[in-house]
């Protein structure tokens, strides 16, 4: 029965629909159509047992397209009609959805490419209307993916992203989760290589776009790396290592876009002092104000970056799969066995590599056997070595012990940096030691590092930019390595690299020393004030004391000059000389005693500042100044109440800093007295720290060794490593090059076709009259036409006539 058929039965004969006007008017009138419906659902029945028997009865042709293109296509409209009909008529057609995958199921490898995308195109629609569950039909599409229909397989793989991408926007369904990534998982694990990788590209998309974003699917993924086929293997390692390229991406891309949008941006707390800023702008010439502009803007820069950085790292914007490895250990170990084993091509070797260096220095594990088995690759001619040295780089970190690395390390240094070597390997070969060094400082010795320091001189700018980067890392890391005029000024010159397993324990708040030193130098502002005060009223209180040793002194220094004065009375001004002689030898024996006890004193004083572990640079100075002087007094001739003051002056300064010593010692940590700090203390201790870093950042002009943990967090880029290194030119560049050089040249001719060319131009004469000639030579010319021009007038009206004849 056709459909006019039916309609006529129906009593609308005057009317004939088509399906797309049937299923408008159904759509706007359900129940006034349920006959209709009816009838089409009857259609659709028996199409599709007349398919099945065709195709049991092998009507099929070879091509898999049905004798009859009429049954197909009747049964593909249906299909379609009904699946937009479905919602409104729940009831009606309640089995319609499990008809049609279950016919899409048992049929799908012996339809027609047609029949069958319209068919999934169908049951998606009914996925997308809520009418059936993803959980039922997320087999079914992944089996679709494996039929060798590039149509379907895109259009199957994009469903299952969006369906489970659309599940998870607005909340989570653990459960319903779980569901769907189990059956993912058993198809990954399977050995049917289609099956497998469909999985595999299904998982990874999911992971990329953040929808499965968790440890599950991350573990999944890794564990593909040991699947028996080797595409699956291959595939899984290139998501792995490609992955943090794409994070990279997005981050760059979130940073321009949240530079742009955000109208509340983060900016970066950077503390410099007025003072650098002052001389920067208004001390010195222009070209040094010029240069500590520049200074201050690396400076800030470099805090900039690092704030940012760590920023990051507090926000755990950072995120890799091998994060989420639920052991690490026994995943490099399986897939270093797997390496050594294997006999995959270069290129898959070079894969698994990466990839377990970069697990290892992510997890910071041990893996003694990899470092020798790297040693075999290491050789300026072997291919691919810049990624291969910076998969050495990423396996180093501080937990290895350096015993293990050495040998890979002078494998490194013999094969690239000797004077036989070209300039790029060399260039290289100091890129890779300063990364290693900067990971474990252990493996450099004085000798190596002064001979890699000589190539600071070389003419090749990255050889000589390598050096020179690895001396800026040896004056931070241990500067007593280098010789003294390549220290340059440290930050600290004894700073040394900690022993292999070392570790530096925090016993109080971070920090918390700058919020002590601030309040020390405010108590000691006080004391010193109180000093000076005191030493005003000592000074009025011994004023006696003093004038009679004044007076003594002049009556000293009269004889002197009496002595000075008159030579006559040998007698009387020897015996003067012999007793001012004694007074002047007591009063030094004198001086040397309190010397001594004030020496004693000041080492009593320094042990006890060291004991302290306080560091006050102004009492210190002061107190040490004096001292000095009282020193350098012993050694030349001076009143005595000069002496007298200075010696009291150190005296009272030294009990001052015995009394800041002592109190130094008694009072525990400002932490510890209430155990609790405050707010203001925090945020001052903040401030302290940026103050402190932007000092740091200005001496060390903006360079700061980074901790393990940043160096492990981040992969290093094989770029970096030959930063700076010419590249050589194939044919085709260098001849592009010439010709470019050649675009504004003429075509080669000769030198007589040229001068035939010729059109015209200036004669001699006319060039003669703008040529610039010397004083003299303009002089003579002048002289030499004025000439010519008196002989022209001379001759002019005397013409010859003959000799008269009277005469």
């Amino acid at each position: 029965m056709s459909m006019a058929d039916s309609l006529s039965a129906s009593g609308r004969s005057s009317e004939k629909l088509s399906l797309q006007s049937l299923q408008s008017k159904m759509k706007i009138d359900p129940e006034g159509y349920e006959t209709e419906l009816g009838l089409v659902y009857n259609q659709f029945k028996s199409a599709l047992d007349l398919f099945q028997q065709q195709a049991a009865l092998s009507f099929a042709s070879s091509s898999g397209v049905c004798a009859d293109p009429t049954i197909y296509k009747d049964l593909s409209d249906r299909a379609t009609f009904l699946s937009h009909v479905t919602p409104f008529y729940p009831k009606q057609l309640a089995e319609f959805p499990a008809q049609l995958a279950e016919f899409l199921k048992s049929s799908a490898r012996t339809l027609p490419s047609g029949l069958r995308c319209h068919v999934t195109q169908a049951l998606i629609l009914l996925i997308n209307r809520d009418m059936v569950d993803i959980s039922e039909t997320l087999a079914l599409f992944m089996e679709l993916q494996t039929l060798g229909d590039r149509t379907l397989r895109n259009l199957a793989f994009t469903h299952v992203i969006h369906s489970i991408r659309r599940m998870n926007k607005k909340h989570k369904n653990e459960a319903k989760n779980r569901a769907l990534q189990n059956i993912l998982f058993s198809l990954l694990q399977q050995d049917d290589e289609a099956r497998a990788k469909r999985a595999l590209i299904t998982l990874c998309e999911l992971h990329r776009r953040k929808v499965w974003f968790d440890d599950r699917t991350a573990n999944s993924i890794c564990m593909a790396c040991f699947h028996s086929s080797s595409r699956i293997m291959i595939a899984a390692l290139s998501f792995l290592l490609d992955y943090e390229k794409i994070e990279d991406n997005d981050n760059d891309d979130s940073d321009a876009s949240s530079g742009e949008d955000d109208p509340n941006p983060r900016t970066a707390q950077v503390v410099i002092s007025k003072e650098s800023i002052y001389k920067a702008h208004n001390k010195g010439t222009v070209a040094s104000k010029k240069k500590k502009k520049a200074k201050l803007q690396r400076a800030i820069r470099s805090m900039k970056r690092q704030q940012r950085l760590s920023s990051e790292n507090n926000n755990s914007n950072y995120y890799s799969p091998f994060n989420h490895l639920k052991d690490a250990q026994g995943f490099a170990e399986r897939l270093f066995s797997r390496l050594q084993t294997c006999n995959e091509r270069f290129e898959v070797k070079m894969m698994m590599l990466k990839v377990i260096a970069r697990t290892v220095g992510l997890h910071r594990l041990i893996l003694l056997n990899f470092y020798p088995f790297l040693q075999k690759y290491v050789q300026p001619h072997q291919r691919d070595i810049t990624n291969l040295l910076a998969a050495a780089v990423q396996a180093c970190h501080d937990l290895v012990p350096p015993d293990a690395v050495e040998p890979l390390f002078k494998q490194i240094v013999n094969q690239f940096v000797h004077d036989h070597s070209r300039p790029e390997a060399i260039a290289v070969g100091l890129n890779v030691i300063r990364e290693i060094c900067l990971r474990i400082p252990l493996l450099m010795n004085e000798d190596l590092l002064q001979d890699l320091v000589l190539y600071k001189k070389s003419h090749e700018k990255a050889v000589s930019l390598a050096a020179r980067s690895l001396i800026t890392l040896f004056r931070e890391v241990c500067p007593s390595l280098l010789i003294k005029k390549d220290r340059g000024r440290p930050i600290d010159p004894k700073a040394r690299p900690k022993a292999y397993g070392e570790v530096n324990t925090v016993s109080s708040v971070p920090g918390v020393e700058l919020l002590e030193e601030l309040n020390d130098d405010d108590d000691e502002d006080k004391e010193d004030s109180d000093d000076v005060d005191d030493l005003a009223s000592r000074g009025t209180g011994d004023d006696s004391e003093n004038e009679e040793m004044v007076s003594a002194s002049d009556e000293g220094d009269q004889i002197y000059s009496d002595d000075a004065e008159s030579e006559d009375d040998d007698m009387q001004d020897g015996s003067v000389d012999e007793d001012g002689d004694d007074a002047v030898d007591n009063d030094s024996g004198g001086e040397e005693e309190d010397q001594e006890e004030n020496d004693e004193d000041s080492y009593v004083v320094d042990d006890e500042l060291e004991k302290a572990n306080v560091a006050h640079e102004t009492n210190e100075s002061n107190a040490r100044a004096i001292i000095n002087k009282v020193n350098k007094s012993t050694a030349r001739k001076r009143k005595f109440s000069d002496f007298d003051g200075q010696l009291l002056a150190a005296d009272t300064s030294l009990r001052a800093l015995k009394k800041m010593t002592e109190e130094k010692l008694k009072k525990p940590p400002s932490d510890s007295t209430d155990g609790i700090l405050s707010n203001e203390d925090f945020q001052r201790i903040k401030e302290l720290k940026a103050k402190k870093d932007a000092k740091v950042a200005l001496t060390r002009q903006g360079f700061k060794v980074p901790s393990s943990d940043d160096l492990s967090a981040k992969r290093v880029d094989p770029a970096k490593l030959e930063v700076h290194v010419r590249a050589k030119l194939n044919k085709e560049e260098r001849l592009a090059l010439v010709r470019a050089g050649r675009e504004d040249r003429e075509s080669y001719k000769s030198r007589i076709a040229v001068k035939q060319k010729k059109t015209g131009g200036e004669s001699n004469r006319q060039k003669e009259h703008k040529k610039q000639m010397p004083l003299a030579a303009k002089r003579a010319k002048v002289a030499r036409s004025r000439q010519e021009k008196k002989k022209k007038q001379n001759l002019s009206g005397k013409q010859f006539r003959g000799k008269k004849a009277w005469k």
